[in-house]
């Protein structure tokens, strides 16, 4: 038995659905625990890509129990729209399940979030405006509509009846856009709370129930550390906990359960939308990163937005480290570095207006952004990984590439992907019962 915790190492779109994908194949239950549809998946299996939004990848695996837990937000029309391009391709989903206390994404949600983004100007976030940010203000000021209340029509209709008037009052007036009517938005979210009835209870107790019997179940986080409402890179983070604390509220269940906390990191560094990014890389180091094969091809899966790219940063993953407490890391796309002919790594941060060194992040935000990278540079390895099966058989460089990131975050490197394919995979020990990480030389 071992409960398992996987959470992004970085700003998101690490690949954490590919390493999912992978320890799913042992899990009874996966669980996914913060976010919405602003979160985007992909997996190949067997030449079929599949890209996932709020639905876990482990739904491709007969016999897993795949969850929508009671932290994440939910927005039905697109909960339907994935689960009948599942249906479509002949996969089963009989044993998803939606948490009854999730709460959901409404319509007025998606116009608020898109309205407040563009009306920041120079100011704006980076926000998906799939109404992430929205749902989760209406649940912290307990006035959100949640799952359970969609197979309630009087306790439905009577909120809405309440709420959509306060929400059209932002709308017309703040933002002068159309009303919102209440009737309309009752008849249709209605009909989607039929459609998800077979699909909706209490999560909770499922996970409480597999506990007990000791079943293996993985806790799969969207976005990323660096995005964490609480720890992130504040003002642009996302609405949810993303990091390995987040998983147990998220998912309903005390953190004595939990057994192994698993990171994943590209082997170089990429951030969608806003926000601070000292090792970014414009011009064309930048482009090659991003553009690197098809298959890879630097996209940010929900919102089509080039991704930004830059060198890894070992001040991050360091950090990473601490907030979660990891036990190894998936290192994700070692191929996208295997024509460079040299690499670079972030080993700290100096200040651009007094010239400080920092090895770890800086506590205020405001000094984030005036951070510049100090690196490390490697030969690079310009040989082909994608058909290594081993960490022997890497190359050289690539090998002291992966020992050298692993030596400065103080975490082992259980997992190396060398492509998009389920066996493209290089696993050097097993992330589930491999040894424990001693946290006291990341501590001190």
């Amino acid at each position: 038995m071992a409960n398992v915790i996987v959470v992004g190492a970085q700003f998101g779109d690490e690949g954490k659905a590919k390493v999912t994908d992978l320890l799913s194949k042992n899990s009874d239950i996966v669980a996914r625990y913060q976010g919405g549809s602003n979160a985007g998946h992909t997996v190949v299996v067997e030449g079929e890509t599949y890209k996932f939004h709020l639905i876990p990848s482990g739904i491709l695996y007969k016999g897993t129990i795949c969850m929508l837990g009671p932290g994440m937000v939910i927005d039905p029309k697109a909960f339907i729209k994935e689960l009948e391009g599942l249906l479509a391709c002949g996969q089963d989903v009989s044993l998803l399940k939606v948490s009854t206390t999730a709460h959901v994404t409404m319509p007025y949600h998606l116009a608020i979030d898109a309205a407040e983004e563009d009306s920041r100007g120079s100011l704006k976030i980076g926000t998906t405006k799939r109404g992430i940010g929205p749902t989760y203000a209406d649940k912290c000021d307990r006035i959100g509509i949640r799952m359970e209340d969609l197979l309630a029509p009087d306790v439905f209709r009577s909120k809405l009846e309440w709420l959509v008037p306060k929400k059209n009052i932002i709308l017309e007036r703040l933002y002068d856009l159309p009303p919102m009517d209440a009737k309309q938005i009752f008849d249709e979210y209605i009909a989607y709370g039929e459609m998800m009835r077979p699909y909706i209870c209490d999560t909770s107790a499922i996970i409480f129930q597999a506990v007990k019997e000791r079943k293996n179940i993985l806790f799969e986080g969207a976005q990323g550390t660096l995005l964490d409402l609480d720890h992130g890179s504040y003002p642009y983070v996302t609405s949810s906990s993303p990091s390995a604390g987040g998983a147990c509220v998220g998912a309903g269940i005390g953190p004595t359960v939990i057994d192994r906390v698993i990171g994943v990191s590209k082997a170089y560094l990429t951030r969608v939308g806003e926000g601070p990014f000292p090792t970014e890389q414009h011009g064309e180091v930048g482009d090659q990163l991003r553009q690197v094969g098809k298959a890879w091809a630097e996209v940010g899966v929900t919102t089509g937005r080039p991704r930004r790219c830059g060198w890894f940063d070992c001040v991050l993953g360091r950090y990473s480290a601490r907030i979660n407490g990891l036990d190894c890391l998936a290192v994700t796309k070692l191929d996208v570095l295997d024509e460079f002919d040299q690499i670079k790594v972030c080993i700290a941060y100096r200040d651009t207006q007094d010239g400080s060194v920092y090895r770890d992040l800086p506590a205020m935000a405001g000094a984030f952004s005036r951070m510049e990278p100090i690196y490390e540079t490697f030969a690079g390895w310009k040989k082909p990984t994608n058909h290594c099966r081993s960490f022997a058989e890497l190359p050289m460089q690539a090998q002291k590439y992966l020992d050298f990131i692993s030596s400065e975050l103080d975490v082992p490197v259980a997992i190396v992907s060398v492509g998009p394919k389920r066996d493209q995979t290089i696993v050097i020990e097993d992330p589930i019962h491999g040894p424990k990480r001693v946290l006291s030389s990341v501590i001190n």
